[in-house]
């Protein structure tokens, strides 16, 4: 999102993080803007019974966790590196800076917040009140819709597991597994070596 020669020139660390290990937690006060050099993290809360709901996974030149930045709360959500990861740390005051002296970037950083807004709305919508198909096959959408060059039938493969697509849509895993099968018979995916194809 922001090139990294420009969180350098203002001040930006780069730090490591090994397989699940922890960002930052939830309930902590955000004092960073963090972007992804490389690997994946994850977003997400634990209810009360262990159960993991999946807020976003980010990747590569993607950013997290920046609301809580812009309006000094704590962090609703756990930031856990699900691969061995490097990310780009900047200070809160340096990045005020940055988008304050780069306007461009700012719009892309409030374009980018959009998105997310507008995909936790469909969740939502989706989570409450369909069939789980239905709300597999709007979520695929909706990645396929973000990766506006992955145009054609078949073309996006779905980067999430079985796994990941229950804690983001709230489905039991066993669930994910027949309702995938049954959008392949319908047509509507292409499952090739286990992985999902829209």
């Amino acid at each position: 999102m922001i090139p990294e020669k420009i969180l350098i020139q203002y001040g930006a660390i780069i730090k490591s993080y090994d397989k699940d290990e922890f960002i930052f937690s939830e309930g902590e006060f955000a004092k960073n803007y963090y972007q992804i050099q490389k690997g994946i993290i994850k977003m997400s809360n634990f209810n009360d019974e262990a159960k993991e709901f999946i807020q976003g996974i980010f990747y590569k030149q993607q950013s997290f966790g920046e609301p809580p930045l812009f309006i000094d709360v704590a962090y609703p959500a756990n930031a856990i590196a699900i691969a061995e990861s490097t990310v780009y740390i900047l200070p809160k005051e340096r990045f005020y800076n940055l988008i304050e002296h780069n306007k461009e970037l700012h719009f892309s950083i409030t374009k980018s917040l959009a998105k997310r807004l507008y995909y936790k709305a469909i969740i939502a919508s989706e989570i409450s009140s369909q069939e789980p198909t239905h709300r597999i096959l709007r979520f695929f959408d909706y990645l396929k819709d973000d990766t506006p060059q992955k145009t054609a039938p078949f073309e996006l493969k779905i980067p999430y597991t079985r796994q990941q697509i229950s804690d983001i849509l709230g489905l039991r895993v066993e669930t994910v597994i027949r309702a995938i099968k049954q959008l392949e018979k319908q047509g509507e995916v292409v499952i090739n070596r286990r992985k999902v194809y829209r």
